[in-house]
């Protein structure tokens, strides 16, 4: 049947029954072949880049980041101790679980406010979480269950 049509047409044909496809009426010029294939390679390819965004398969020595920036304890049942940065503008947070993270592009008063405030936890939730670009610097502790 693909040996009546035209061999640009046929690739369509085969473009369809490959993928799983129905064929339709519709026979595509090159140009819409060319495309459909571009398209699905950049989806593709998307999926696969937060495929491994996500698992973060790097080696911890690789991705590790070592913090300099001098942090303060602090009272408070969720957040152990804060830091910031005022050359590089980054707030410093290590949590009592151990996860330490560093928010990026954040104002003095961002270091100043949580360190006055009654509740940091509180502060934190409200303010800072979600509000700033993030990077963790150590994962939190996981605790053994006996």
């Amino acid at each position: 049947m693909t040996a009546a049509l035209p061999e640009f047409y046929q690739f369509r044909f085969s473009l369809d029954l490959a993928c799983g496809g129905v064929l339709t009426n519709h026979v595509a010029p090159p140009n819409e072949c060319e495309s459909v294939w571009l398209l699905l390679f950049l989806c593709a390819s998307r999926f696969l880049i937060a495929n491994s965004l996500e698992n973060n398969t790097a080696s911890p020595a690789r991705t590790a980041v070592t913090s300099r920036i001098p942090r303060e304890s602090v009272a408070s049942k969720g957040i152990a101790s804060i830091g910031y940065s005022k050359r590089l503008h980054i707030l410093e947070i290590e949590f009592v679980n151990g996860a330490v993270y560093r928010y990026l592009e954040a104002a003095p008063s961002v270091h100043r406010e949580p360190m006055a405030a009654d509740s940091k936890a509180r502060y934190y939730d409200r303010n800072i979480k979600g509000n700033y670009p993030s990077v963790r610097v150590r994962p939190r502790v996981k605790q053994e269950t006996n």
